[in-house]
């Protein structure tokens, strides 16, 4: 391997490691602010921080006029709000499930995506659906059989987010042959953070109470809603500590998951052979898991362990026929 390679790999690793992490500071923001809260600051702090590569990006990428600049606006839009509602459920699904299996359910839209692909005419191999039919019964195990026979609602929750990462996946493949990446997810970071700020307002003051009719075993949870934080700058019972401590997974997930993470992706792959690309980054659930139970002190149940290995395995062999040709550039 030559030393641009090996570089390219290390940067795949930290951004993999970051991902991963990134579900301890989504669930640990949730100690301070609500799940719309949390993705409404996070993924606005995310638009900005692309806002230097904007600049710096190349000029006229994107079709001229009114009819360009409308087309990319109407990009975003669409890209958002698909990302708004995976990342909806996905948060919301945190206040159920453990970060070890959010992380790994989510990245069940690696199996997803190419099978999704099918509709639009794209060819899905047998490796495809191999690693889907592992990747299922590594989910039995992680939510059924450690679950003790009932499947946990926000491992359900979590599952229809991936769908919605895969058809987000496909969605973003389509436009980023016209549209500047950058500026497409500059501008779908900003929509999904508008769309989660109203729904921060209309539905976080409910949330509790929806979540504890859907969950009998559900425990409130001791974040402040958007209002009530709002409400807090004027009663006299704002906190800078609370604030200070909520700050820093807001932080994390919006500048380092989304600014940095992100940037080292895009600087990573110019020159990583794909099928390095695909099985480091398919080790972001892996970091979840690691870091949801050395931070949180998450107990894995019996056959949790199990799930992971045969998840892990399964998205990788869908991705065999990437790995496998993947080393010729």
């Amino acid at each position: 391997m030559n030393k641009q390679a090996l570089r390219s790999d290390v940067l795949l690793l930290l951004t993999a490691a970051i991902w991963g992490f990134g579900f301890v500071a989504q669930r640990s923001g949730m100690e301070y602010t609500g799940p719309f809260t949390y993705n409404a600051i996070r993924f606005l702090l995310g638009s900005i921080s692309l806002l230097p590569l904007v600049v710096l990006g190349k000029k006229g990428d994107i079709p001229g006029g009114a009819y360009g600049r409308g087309k990319a606006a109407a990009s975003a839009i669409a890209a958002g709000s698909c990302l708004f509602a995976a990342v909806a459920l996905q948060q919301t699904g945190l206040m159920f499930t453990t970060v070890g299996n959010s992380g790994f359910i989510t990245s069940l839209y690696v199996v997803l995506t190419p099978i999704f692909g099918v509709v639009l005419g794209r060819k899905t191999g047998l490796p495809t659906w191999i690693g889907a039919f592992v990747t299922l019964a590594g989910l039995y195990c992680l939510s059924a059989l450690t679950g003790g026979g009932g499947i946990n609602p926000g491992d359900i929750l979590t599952a229809a987010c991936a769908v919605l990462f895969a058809c987000h996946v496909l969605i973003i493949d389509r436009l980023v042959k016209h549209i500047d990446p950058i500026r497409l997810s500059a501008g779908q970071f900003a929509w999904c953070s508008f769309l989660a700020f109203i729904a921060a307002l209309l539905l976080e003051p409910h949330v509790n109470s929806w979540a504890s009719r859907i969950s009998g075993s559900f425990r409130e949870q001791p974040w402040r809603s958007l209002f009530a934080l709002a409400s807090s700058l004027t009663d006299g019972s704002f906190s800078w500590e609370r604030f200070i401590n909520g700050s820093v997974p807001i932080l994390y997930g919006g500048l380092a998951s989304v600014g940095i993470a992100y940037t080292l992706q895009v600087v990573a792959q110019k020159n990583a052979p794909p099928a390095h690309a695909t099985i480091i980054l398919c080790l972001e659930s892996s970091f979840a898991a690691f870091g949801g139970i050395i931070i949180l002190g998450e107990k894995p149940g019996t056959f949790t362990f199990l799930g992971f290995a045969l998840m892990l395995l399964g998205m990788l062999i869908s991705q065999w026929e990437v790995i496998a040709g993947g080393n010729k550039r």
